[in-house]
């Protein structure tokens, strides 16, 4: 079969395959289309050179990934370099990701999260250029976005090409959270940007070109093959979850905000069913119960292992009036608080700045100050950002 006859016919596949409603006898015309499923915007600009993926499980044109419907495409992919959580997604968080050999596909798989976060010229010697295709959930603290960052530093130091395939960012309709201070830079925090930020990787990739975020104001040279059919107000639902702990759409929602209990003596369930929908801690009294087990590949060895935590269930993101009219829920955090007692300990760990972006937050908190009035802070800087963010929306 040519490569040409081939091509058309995995599209007919793939588009039968896609996991989104599809009437058996039409494609629904606003169907959102991804980056990654318009093979003809970028496989004809392949040709022979030599290709790395960034990739992990969630890189899938419906139900195939990336790396099979490429290589069937004979496209010559060298390596798959992998974010947190693995080329597979079977890494918990924080865990070390190491260098190997993947036993499907036969491509060398290189990390991209242990001593290495950016690509080395060792590792791109043989590379021409890079696609980028990775679910993101449109959080600050999210790491695949840092990964970006460091393969688009690279690329530009090292003039090699990268493609970035968009996908919908499941938080874009809505901005909120304090934009991170310089001072507070890390792997959980690279651009002063807020928590929830309201971009797509495609976007955010133009924004930190545009606004010169990259080491000395060096230039990538990437394209994008942007979604069709996408605007922030959609409410998109992910096929696959994107990492180990963020199970369905209702743990992506509370992510934003439940993620900021990582840098307090509060568990979000890590070690259960339900991680990032509970909340609760030993000796704490609430309508709910949980002890969170060691999971391996999901959550080794979490906070409070063995033990029993009281607290809540979450239904935030479940009620009407969040989509209505989302927002960086504080509530539950001040509530955690003021209920701390000597016998719990410390409340807040040194990861919440990070976490936060700024140190005033803890401050905040301590002196009593209610959500609203900590929200009033953050409005100042987030009026600047949504007037700079504009100039990168790829989507209404």
């Amino acid at each position: 079969m040519k490569k040409s006859e081939l091509f058309a016919f995995l599209m007919i596949i793939f588009i039968g395959c896609s996991s989104m409603s599809i009437n058996q006898t039409e494609v629904i015309k606003d169907r959102i289309i991804l980056g990654a499923e318009q093979l003809d915007q970028y496989v004809s600009q392949l040709g022979e050179k030599s290709v790395a993926l960034l990739v992990n499980q969630t890189s899938t044109i419906g139900n195939v990934h990336l790396v099979d419907t490429l290589q069937a495409l004979g496209v010559n992919i060298k390596k798959v370099f992998a974010p947190e959580h693995g080329f597979r997604g079977d890494h918990s968080a924080g865990a070390v990701v190491k260098n190997g050999l993947d036993e499907k596909t036969g491509l060398p798989v290189v990390s991209l999260y242990g001593k290495n976060k950016k690509p080395t010229p060792e590792m791109l010697a043989n590379i021409d250029v890079i696609i980028f295709d990775i679910q993101d959930v449109g959080v600050r603290f999210y790491t695949y976005i840092s990964t970006m960052h460091y393969v688009m530093e690279a690329c530009a130091e090292q003039g090699k090409e990268l493609i970035i395939l968009d996908r919908p960012n499941p938080n874009g309709f809505y901005i909120d959270g304090p934009v991170l201070q310089k001072e507070y830079t890390s792997f959980i925090g690279m651009h002063p940007i807020p928590i929830v930020h309201g971009l797509t990787v495609a976007e955010l990739a133009l924004m930190i070109q545009g606004e010169s975020w990259l080491k000395n104001d060096i230039k990538c040279n990437f394209s994008i093959v942007p979604c069709k059919n996408y605007t922030h107000d959609s409410l998109y639902q992910l096929p696959i979850k994107p990492s180990p702990n963020l199970p369905n759409m209702n743990s992506v929602y509370l992510y934003p905000y439940l993620g900021l209990f990582e840098g307090t003596n509060v568990s979000i369930g890590r070690g259960t069913q339900t991680p990032f929908q509970i909340v609760g801690r030993p000796g704490f009294e609430g309508n709910f119960s949980f002890t969170p087990q060691s999971m391996p590949g999901v959550s080794d060895h979490p906070k409070y292992e063995g033990k029993r935590c009281g607290g809540f269930i979450v239904n935030d993101a479940k009620q009407d009036d969040f989509f209505a009219k989302p927002s960086l829920n504080l509530d539950w955090f001040l509530l955690f608080y003021k209920k701390n007692t000597i016998e719990n300990g410390t409340y807040f760990k040194s990861f919440i700045f990070k976490l936060m972006g700024n140190s005033l937050f803890k401050e905040q908190v301590i002196s009593g100050l209610s959500a609203q009035d900590i929200k009033q802070t953050w409005q100042p800087e987030l009026l600047k950002y949504k007037a700079m963010r504009k100039k990168y929306l790829l989507y209404p």
